[in-house]
């Protein structure tokens, strides 16, 4: 007989949920636990280096008294303290006089936790503190996919430390004072304590966590963008929102293991590498505080730029790559098989473009960019030769081995881009993006061959470019705009017949500066963007509420990404429609102070009238890079 207060349990795999659990980080390594500071009770829990997960389960306790958790305080993105009661030691009277404190600290391969026993006790305390953790070595995508299990590994102990290996991986526990022994494929410490009276007695532990088929390592030193001098805006809330996601940028990055180029890491937990277009889109947003981020994110790409047709990793001349891995990624369940080194992105070329002559506009040194004509020559000609695979003029995509990405532009999950009844779009699909941003690097990269001695070559002489990008202007404002009741604006894509897919979406709202749109043309899209059906009041919709497809919760039919808000506010900015600007700022700001200010990589599309913190969409991510660096563009602005 079914007991019906028990809860029924899930029939298959599901991805772990993150919204409330509590992370500490230091790229590439991180931290999930839930608010006690103990690690195992959630799916996310454990302790990771790279792709792995090396320990599932952590936890603390003291052999006298249970320990009551009741604060979490946070320390910046590496940093937390976790309080708790040991009232199983205490006195009889009301007021608590035996408190547990857990700071928890994680550099780049290491995890260091101090438990300080504070006492108001008039008499001596003697204890004993444990802590009891669980090696997993689990692969970071079966922990997405909701199918992680451990694997085999070896333990050799010593008195107060254990080291711990599979394979390539392995950690070492070093509990100084501590005995170290295995228990049931645990691994345990143990600390006799005495807290003198109304004194205080520390214990500690360090994990040590390698990984040698890692493709990535943490970047060292400080960025300059989280510590380099910044005055306070007055306005208390962007002040808050830059210096939590400053420093969560500081956090997330990486270099690789061929370059000592730095990059922000796309995001926890599972995107903690190089991404192309994430990676480019972080730099580029951020670049008002720093342009030596951008220079390297330049050159770390272009190290790895395409030089051959390979359709196996969609790799074709002069094209960005989509992501850099150890080993492939598979997602169980999705039929998505993905090669360590996979350039997939229709976008990632020419983002690369307009961040380098953003990025020498800001200020780049002459000799860097010069050293980086040569990969701005292949991803010029990539974008007229090889980015249009049928020859309608028009950037697309279409995925040649029905094992990678279906939808290779950022709105990347299979059901993205459909048309406002529901029906989804056959490829190749042209989206409306891609071709302002083909438009905008095609003029900025005939400004920068002008510049650096490169005029005399063909096709991408300066001129040819600037008469290519004229012509795209043309194609795209015969073929792309439509008309239906929401409004007149452009289609989200063209599909494989070259019908335009209807759909009102946020993606016309990156056309916003580039220049393939006219004033009056930005302006209707602005208006559009700004309306009831697409703005939430936390900022802009993935795809309209009219559409038949939308719904709030939906990864990218309807829900509000913070980056992509954040680059609709910097196109409104740069096109001189500051008024609407400003209103697309200000709703950032809002969903950043509901979410404590760590933006997440996504949040439901519901209207702020219906509640006054966003819904979160459980499984996004956060910290992002680029929901991070919408900061900078709400303080282009809000705090000029």
């Amino acid at each position: 007989m079914t007991d019906p207060t028990e809860a029924p349990q899930p029939t298959q795999p599901l991805q772990p949920l993150l919204n409330d659990a509590v992370l500490v980080l230091r790229a590439p390594t991180q931290v999930w636990s839930g608010r006690t500071g103990d690690l195992g009770e959630n799916a996310i829990d454990g302790v990771y280096h790279g792709d792995l997960r090396h320990i599932r389960a952590l936890a603390a306790a003291c052999r006298d008294s249970d320990v009551e958790w009741i604060s979490v305080a946070s320390g910046g993105p590496s940093r937390i303290v976790f309080g708790g009661l040991l009232r199983g030691l205490d006195d009889p009277t009301p007021d608590p006089k035996v408190r547990l404190r857990r700071e928890r600290r994680v550099a780049d391969g290491r995890l260091t936790e101090e438990w300080t026993i504070d006492s108001r006790l008039a008499t001596d305390i003697e204890t004993v503190l444990t802590l009891r953790l669980v090696p997993e070595f689990s692969s970071l995508h079966d922990v997405k996919a909701g199918m992680a299990s451990a694997s085999e590994h070896e333990v050799r102990v010593t008195d107060a430390s254990a080291a711990v290996a599979a394979g390539d991986a392995s950690f070492r526990l070093t509990a100084t004072g501590a005995s170290v022994r295995v228990e049931d494929g645990a691994l345990v410490a143990e600390w006799p304590v005495s807290v003198p009276p109304g004194g205080s007695t520390s214990v500690s532990f360090t994990l040590d966590l390698t990984d040698t088929s890692m493709v990535v390592r943490g970047a060292t030193g400080s960025w300059n963008g989280a510590t380099g001098t910044r005055r306070p805006t007055g306005h208390p809330r962007l002040d808050r929102w830059l210096d939590v996601a400053l420093g969560d940028l500081d956090a997330l990055r990486l270099t690789t293991a061929e370059s000592p180029d730095e990059f922000f890491a796309a995001g926890a937990p599972w995107f903690f590498t190089l991404f192309g277009r994430d990676s480019l889109w972080a730099a580029r947003l951020v670049l008002p505080l720093d342009a030596r981020v951008a220079a390297s994110t330049l050159r770390v790409l272009a190290g790895l730029q395409g030089s051959e047709d390979d359709p196996d990793t969609a790799q074709e001349p002069g094209k960005i790559l989509h992501e850099l891995r150890s080993s492939a990624l598979e997602m169980p369940g999705e039929g998505l098989v993905l090669p360590p080194l996979y350039y997939g992105s229709v976008d990632s070329t020419p983002l690369w473009v307009c961040l380098l002559a953003d990025a020498w506009r800001a200020g780049m040194p002459d000799d860097e960019v010069r050293a980086l004509v040569p990969a701005l020559r292949g991803a010029l000609r990539w974008i007229i030769e090889h980015g249009d695979s049928d020859g309608d003029g028009f950037l697309d995509y279409v995925d040649r081995t029905g094992r990678g990405l279906a939808n290779q532009g950022w709105k990347d999950s299979g059901d993205s881009i459909q048309w406002r009844d529901g029906r989804l779009a056959d490829g190749p699909i042209a989206l409306c993006e891609v071709q302002g941003y083909a438009y905008e690097a095609a003029r900025s990269g005939a400004d920068l061959l002008a510049e650096f001695g490169e005029a005399d070559e063909g096709d991408l002489s300066p001129a040819a470019l600037r008469m290519w990008a004229a012509a795209l202007r043309e194609r795209f404002r015969e073929a792309y705009w439509v008309t239906t009741p929401e409004g007149h604006y452009p289609a989200i894509a063209l599909d494989r017949d070259k019908q335009r897919v209807d759909t009102l979406t946020s993606n016309i709202g990156h056309l916003l500066g580039t220049g393939i749109l006219d004033p009056e043309e930005e302006r209707e899209v602005a208006d559009l963007l700004l309306g009831d059906s697409m703005s939430s009041g936390f900022g802009i919709r993935t795809m309209s509420t009219a559409a038949a497809g939308y719904w709030p919760l939906s990864y990218h039919g309807g829900s509000v990404w913070a980056h992509d808000t954040a680059i609709v506010a910097r196109g409104l900015h740069r096109a001189g429609l500051h008024e609407h600007a400003a209103r697309v700022a200000d709703g950032m700001l809002a969903a950043a102070e509901g979410f404590a200010y760590r933006l997440p990589e996504l949040h439901a599309g519901d209207p702020a009238s219906e509640s006054s913190i966003p819904t979160p969409y459980p499984a996004a991510c956060r910290p992002q890079a680029w929901s991070a660096a919408a900061s900078v563009v709400a303080l282009e602005i809000l705090g000029s």
